[in-house]
């Protein structure tokens, strides 16, 4: 089982800055990306919250049930070693997502503290980065 996993904000996809992350909300994320699970013939659970805590307790039980995490940690991405630490912890494979071109955008987007603990990190593609990133992540399983 896949967990895709959107960090804080990503429950207002369409409403917030949609000039920058467009117009669909995040039931259509979840409608594509269980598309290409089922075309790749794999399961996935979705997961969002706008707590750090949250998240590193689903992350935490789903950890022996799992075989590797998408996700988009939102903010978290630039701070978050709590987040860091628990990818790390749970020894799945991790494929970070971001709708927008991260390295275009305010410096402080520039850095990730999750980079160095993913196998891929996709930015800058829109909603197509989730597509891109569920099928990169069950290339990498397969392959192992």
């Amino acid at each position: 089982m896949i967990l895709v996993v959107n960090g804080p904000n990503l429950n207002l996809l369409g409403e917030r800055k949609p000039e920058v992350y467009g117009h669909r909300d995040l039931d259509y994320v979840e409608r594509e990306v269980g598309e290409v699970a089922r075309e790749l013939e794999v399961e996935v659970k979705f997961f969002q919250s706008n707590h750090e805590g949250e998240i590193i307790d689903f992350l935490h039980e789903h950890r022996k049930k799992g075989t590797g995490v998408l996700i988009n940690p939102g903010a978290l991405t630039h701070y978050s070693y709590s987040l860091r630490d628990a990818l790390e912890a749970i020894d799945l494979p991790v494929v970070e997502v971001h709708i927008s071109d991260v390295n275009e955008r305010e410096d402080f987007r520039k850095k990730s503290v999750i980079q160095p603990v993913a196998i891929d990190r996709i930015t800058g593609l829109g909603l197509e980065g989730y597509r891109l990133g569920l099928t990169r992540l069950v290339e990498y399983l397969r392959g192992q």
